[in-house]
């Protein structure tokens, strides 16, 4: 059989590059380079998602699978949606850690963190982007939500310690979303309680009979 000569490949590209230029150019169609850029980066992605359908011990290939269909989405977006630019890109490397997560939950729950920042970062990026606001409480909050989900999510035991950091976030960027006067002096005191009930808890389970 014969063999693929990437000179064929670059000619594609090229001639497809050119008449999107051209349909550009003449008014039949918008954001030509996005559209190009954006069909390269698919076929990337279908490559990688190939081997990782075919293969699941090739799980390594969802980060460049998600992280290329993230490119790609994001190129196809519309002027008018370019805000949300940040959001497809980071969704997409968050989809793969997510891929890599639920495909191997006992040895590969550590994938729930960065699946979860990143999609964080993504989320609150595009909402900057869209009101001009200060999203630093959506981003505490997300961060939390992230810690609490390694603590319920199935996977190895011994992730309890996740809701720790997981409440002091959330409760973080409560502070920071709402803008309540005076909201501290209630949530604060409720924070110190819920984690003062978790550590006697933990100390009356662990603690062996005599």
């Amino acid at each position: 059989m014969r063999r693929y000569d990437p000179r064929l490949i670059i000619g594609v590209l090229l001639v497809l590059g050119g008449l999107l230029g051209l349909l550009d150019a003449i008014g039949i169609i918008s954001n030509a380079s996005g559209i190009f850029w954006g069909l390269v980066f698919g076929a990337g992605s279908l490559i990688f998602l190939y081997m990782l359908v075919n293969d699941r011990n090739n799980w390594w290939a969802a980060f460049p699978a998600f992280t290329l269909l993230g490119l790609s989405a994001a190129n196809f977006l519309p002027e008018a949606l370019d805000d949300f630019e940040g959001l497809a890109f980071f969704a997409g490397i968050s989809l793969g850690f997510w891929w890599v997560y639920f495909t191997g939950t006992l040895e590969r729950w550590w994938a729930i963190i960065p699946a979860g920042v990143l999609l964080t970062l993504g989320i609150t990026s595009s909402l900057e982007d869209v009101s001009g606001q200060d999203s630093g409480g959506v981003f505490f909050l997300g961060l939390g939500i992230t810690f609490v989900l390694v603590a319920v999510l199935p996977g190895g035991g011994g992730r309890s310690w996740a809701l720790i950091p997981g409440t002091i976030l959330l409760l973080f960027g409560a502070f920071r979303a709402i803008p309540n006067i005076g909201i501290m002096d209630y949530l604060l005191p409720a924070a110190l309680i819920i984690l003062g009930v978790y550590f006697l808890v933990r100390f009356f389970l662990n603690r062996s009979p005599e």
